[in-house]
């Protein structure tokens, strides 16, 4: 299993839920197993730079790459893109 997940921060703070509500449309997507959007607690004192959480599972690469050539996927970053100031994202495999 290949375990997505991509933390966004907003370069304005009016725009998190709007960044949220267009990143949850990912979730049309039919190739991942798992798929969820998050808003960041910020109750960490080091970790309050990032706003919104992606988590997404795939059951393999193929998966996962197909997930990001969907035409949703390069719409969502579309309008995402231009919202957000910063964009991390990890992938790695898991045996659990």
């Amino acid at each position: 299993m290949i375990r997505h997940i991509v933390f966004f921060s907003a370069a304005r703070r009016e725009d998190i839920d709007r960044i949220a509500e267009d990143l949850n449309g990912l979730a049309r997507i039919p190739h991942s197993d798992f798929f969820e959007i998050g808003l960041n607690r910020k109750v960490d004192q080091l970790g309050t730079d990032v706003d919104v959480v992606v988590y997404a599972e795939f059951r393999d690469e193929a998966a996962l790459a197909a997930y990001k050539a969907h035409p949703i996927y390069a719409e969502t970053t579309a309008k995402v893109r231009p919202l957000r100031e910063l964009r991390i994202a990890a992938d790695f495999v898991s045996k659990a």
